[in-house]
């Protein structure tokens, strides 16, 4: 045997791991280049602020600065609010996203699904649903305010008609959207119509679920926090009534970064979760 057919073998075998770990690490430098500016460009944003606060240039009464905004968090988190502790604020509000952001997606999921594979459904429902999508779903918040009363349940409402609209048109392109040959032959194989929308259109419109599911947790919130603004007992949206009212920007502020951190950590969650159902599917390569 030749030195060539022997050495060739030899680095066509070591050269894929080199090029994987090339590519690796090539990733790896540019998720920190771009963490390490995304850190520089928040530092100096909030720098910018700071100065031009303490400066003048900007009213510090309206704007605040980021350093009055952290001793607000501080005071927070170390004594509490007027409310109670700051963590029962951020789980009332966070119960009351979490409760109806599931209540909106089962229904989106179901009922876009129904109207997917159901022509007839779709074609009688189809105009009432264009309909209630064109209203400003915000202002249904006094409406369930007056209905439920100051509870939970008025801003779990204002969180599922907020969420259920992105689910639900997602899920229905999505069952539009499948593969027809996948179904005829799931159809000459024998499979029931059930079985169909089960093992076939469901798991097709799976991605296009999860692509409203990152937007529609933000609607959530949204609807948790106006209707705590609007009218309630506890919640971060009664904590940004209240530094409002008493003319506390700091407070106004604080609150939004934490509803900021907790919509980043949810983000963070349903990423994870998407990348464990979505295993099987091929990572984009970088050029």
């Amino acid at each position: 045997m030749s030195p060539e057919a022997v050495g060739t073998p030899v680095t066509d075998t070591a050269g894929t791991p080199g090029r994987a770990r090339t590519r690796a690490q090539a990733a790896r430098r540019r998720a920190l280049l771009v963490g390490a500016v995304r850190l520089v460009l928040l530092a100096a944003v909030l720098g910018l602020w700071e100065a031009l606060s303490r400066a003048r240039v900007i009213d510090p009464f309206n704007f605040s600065m980021p350093s009055k905004i952290w001793d607000q968090i501080h005071t927070w988190v170390t004594h509490g609010t007027a409310l109670g502790s700051l963590g029962e604020q951020i789980w009332y509000t966070l119960y009351e996203a979490l409760l109806g952001w599931v209540v909106g997606v089962v229904a989106g999921v179901l009922l876009g699904i129904a109207l997917g594979r159901i022509r007839l459904l779709a074609e009688i429902l189809g105009p009432y649903i264009k309909v209630l999508n064109s209203i400003p779903r915000i202002v249904l918040a006094p409406i369930f305010l007056i209905w439920f009363g100051l509870g939970p349940s008025s801003k779990v409402a204002s969180a599922v008609v907020l969420v259920f609209f992105p689910v639900f048109f997602n899920a229905f392109q999505g069952a539009r959207e499948v593969d027809r040959n996948l179904v005829a032959n799931a159809r000459i194989l024998g499979a029931s119509d059930r079985r169909v929308t089960l093992q076939v259109v469901v798991p097709s419109a799976t991605s296009w679920i999860f692509t409203s599911l990152h937007v529609s947790f933000g609607f959530a919130l949204i609807g948790a926090i106006v209707g705590e603004y609007i009218g309630a007992t506890k919640g971060i949206g009664l904590l940004v009534a209240q530094s409002q009212n008493t003319f506390n920007a700091a407070g106004v502020y604080a609150a939004m970064v934490i509803l900021a951190v907790v919509a980043l950590l949810a983000e963070g969650l349903l990423t994870f979760a998407e990348r464990r159902v979505f295993r099987w599917k091929p990572t984009r390569s970088e050029s």
